[in-house]
């Protein structure tokens, strides 16, 4: 089992001490993501008192006021995350669904509409182009009767 020390912290108005095998496991218990002990706000101790107070609890964080040799005390726990979702918060989700599925379906609907016009365009292109090319056909003829005519 590896050898517990006993790390130090300090907000400024609460001093913070743990027992833990490393500083990274003092940290989690601290529940920091920064390195303290890189910036000089945490410490390993060797304080007596501290130690045996620390090692009598490994892993569980105590506190005393700052600067003081009060007796330590157990850090109030966090409250505990709640389950899930409220209520309201499910209630929202699924109104906001059917809102964004409406507004895709109303999307979906005026896409459909936009082909079935521009299929319409197209196709009545397709037939101004027939005609004109038919026209142009017979007065390309008779222009070509017209230049061949004897005149």
């Amino acid at each position: 089992m590896a050898r517990l020390k006993v790390f130090v912290t300090s907000d400024g108005l609460t001093d913070f001490v743990v027992a833990a095998s490393s500083k990274a496991k003092a940290l989690t218990a601290w529940d920091v993501r920064q390195d303290l002990f890189k910036t000089g706000q945490a410490r390993e101790t060797d304080d007596p008192a501290l130690v045996k107070a620390a090692s009598a609890k490994p892993g569980e964080v105590l506190r005393r006021p700052a600067g003081t040799h009060d007796a330590l005390a157990k850090v109030k726990g966090r409250k505990a995350a709640p389950a899930g979702p409220s209520k309201a918060a499910l209630q929202k989700v699924a109104d906001l669904e059917a809102r964004l599925e409406a507004i895709d379906a109303a999307h979906d609907a005026a896409q459909a509409k936009i082909e079935r016009e521009r299929a319409d365009l197209d196709a009545r292109e397709e037939a101004l182009n027939a005609g004109h090319e038919a026209k142009r056909g017979k007065l390309d003829t008779a222009l070509s009767a017209a230049r061949q005519a004897p005149g």
